[in-house]
Order: C-alpha cells, then sequence, then structure tokens
C-alpha cells in the first residue's frame, strides 16, 4: 500500500461537477493498493498513518497527530500511485491490485478509520475526480507498507 498525506487546511473531491466530500483542518490520503498487499496489512498501515505526529504544538514542532487536532480525513482512491516509472516514459500500472480487489481494500479502509472515530470523507472509487486543497506547510509524507519494519520481507 502507498499513501500520499497532506496536511491541509481544507479540501474537497467532486465528481461531474458534484461535490462528493470535503474536509476542513485535516489529512488529504490518497490511497493505493498494489498486488503484494494482503487485507490483514490495512489496520496497521492506516494505525501508522493516523498516529503521525505531523500537526503542529503550541512551540511550532510537529508533534501531534491528527486525533489531537481535527479527526478529519478525505481519502481518496488514486491507483497511479502504484505506477512504475523506471522503464520507459509510459507508467506501468503491473503492480496495482485489480479494480474489484482494490475496491474492497478502499471500502475497508473507509470503514476501519470511522469505526476508530474519523470523520471520513471520500471520493467515488474509480471516478474520474477533481480534488481542491489547501495543503498547510506545505507538509506532504509518503507512507510506503514496503518501508515499514512489520511488512518488509525477510531475506
Amino acid at each position: 500500500m502507498k499513501a500520499v498525506i497532506q496536511r491541509v487546511r481544507d479540501a474537497s473531491v467532486s465528481v461531474e461537477g458534484k461535490l462528493k466530500g470535503e474536509i476542513k483542518h485535516g489529512l488529504l490520503v490518497y490511497y493505493s493498493v498494489e498486488e503484494k498487499d494482503t487485507f490483514d496489512m490495512i489496520e496497521p498501515f492506516l494505525d501508522k498513518l493516523v498516529h503521525l505526529r505531523i500537526f503542529e504544538d503550541e512551540e511550532g514542532k510537529m508533534n501531534l497527530s491528527l486525533d489531537k487536532v481535527s479527526k478529519e480525513i478525505l481519502f481518496v482512491s488514486q491507483f497511479t500511485l502504484a505506477a512504475n516509472l523506471a522503464r520507459g516514459n509510459r507508467p506501468d500500472f503491473a503492480n496495482a491490485k485489480k479494480p474489484e480487489e482494490a475496491e474492497r481494500f478502499y471500502s475497508e479502509g473507509v470503514r476501519i478509520l470511522k469505526s476508530w472515530g474519523y470523520n471520513v470523507s471520500c471520493g467515488v472509487f474509480g471516478a474520474h475526480m477533481q480534488v481542491r486543497y489547501m495543503n498547510d506547510g506545505p507538509v506532504t509524507f509518503i507512507l510506503d507498507s514496503e518501508n515499514l519494519p512489520r511488512f518488509r520481507k525477510k531475506n
């Protein structure tokens, strides 16, 4: 799994000119699932995501996680994060989960986040979306399950 996480002052997503989700101060998360990902990885991956201390405390240090600030997430599926750009100039999406499976991961991610008490707004899985946001900082991070010790393959 991969996620691009942006600390935002506000964010919204629309499909065909119709607003589908919006948040105020919180996280905009672009989320992608790869063939190697398993269902049991979703919860620990999201746990890491929501506990990242990327919001500033009263001293201006990144010391607070989302639950201490707003609990708002705009969660947007983005299969293009699974692209392999190593060869040629055309992205290769062979690593991306098939849409039906990826949608199950996405839906489960939304369900988990909501069950933890987060205010989750969403785009529309598989749709062509327009995302508007004001990045706060700017602050942007990439979370990749491959870089998390609990998911790293042992040689």
